[in-house]
């Protein structure tokens, strides 16, 4: 018997090499689509009275991720037939503005809870409602990485993306407590060491968050989609 033949671009080295150049091209990609929110981000400065202003600069990163996670859950693994830049395109034509439905909702959503957490104090409501509106922003938040899989991937309106965004947040624990271990992480290396890591991260962030979240694109291909 003769072993079978290994073509250029099927070994272990060059799957591994297609992953990597896939990664980096969608990062330099994904930083040119929210490059004017992030600039928007970088002048308004971290003052509270600024988180308006913040959530405007925020806008272009929605599509800018989705098209991301399109383009890394389409990614070819031959090294010899690598279209990520064109793939991520095709993701961001066709993501934009399903995801802004929702993406814009939810950062005016998240922008009422920072700005009344911010300003407290002068609220004259108990402690537990700090607790309370940080539970539910964190909620918000994980409930936002299931629907950012769901529109980047399906195409659904947006009140069923939503649903199924919901349902999926307790149907499948692992998966949204990844999602939370991913905000953790980001949260922990934007405060221990700079704003612009997660920025420069965001691939593999999402190629993890990509990973994590199998079971809930599993589960959307086989019951809620024709």
């Amino acid at each position: 018997m003769t072993a079978p033949s290994v073509t250029f671009g099927d070994g272990p080295l060059s799957r591994a090499a297609a992953l990597v150049h896939t990664l980096v091209t969608v990062e330099a990609l994904l930083l040119v689509a929210a490059a004017p929110g992030l600039v928007l981000l970088f002048l308004v400065g971290p003052d509270p009275s600024n988180l308006p202003l913040a959530a405007v600069g925020l806008l272009p990163l929605g599509p800018a991720l989705s098209a991301a996670l399109y383009a890394l859950h389409h990614r070819d693994r031959d090294l010899t037939d690598l279209h990520p830049a064109r793939t991520y395109l095709r993701g961001w034509r066709l993501g934009a503005l399903p995801v802004l439905r929702l993406w814009a909702p939810l950062l005016a959503w998240l922008t009422v809870i920072a700005f009344t957490l911010t300003h407290f104090t002068a609220t004259g409501l108990p402690g537990w409602w700090a607790v309370l509106l940080a539970g539910i922003g964190l909620g918000s938040l994980l409930w936002g990485a299931h629907a950012l899989v769901l529109t980047s991937l399906f195409t659904f309106r947006a009140r069923d993306t939503a649903r199924l965004a919901a349902y999926f947040l307790f149907r499948h624990g692992r998966t949204t407590l990844a999602a939370a271990s991913l905000l953790v992480l980001t949260a922990g290396l934007t405060a221990l060491l700079t704003e612009a890591l997660p920025a420069l991260l965001a691939a593999p962030l999402l190629l993890s968050l990509l990973h994590s979240s199998r079971p809930v694109i599993a589960e959307t291909k086989k019951d809620f989609t024709a």
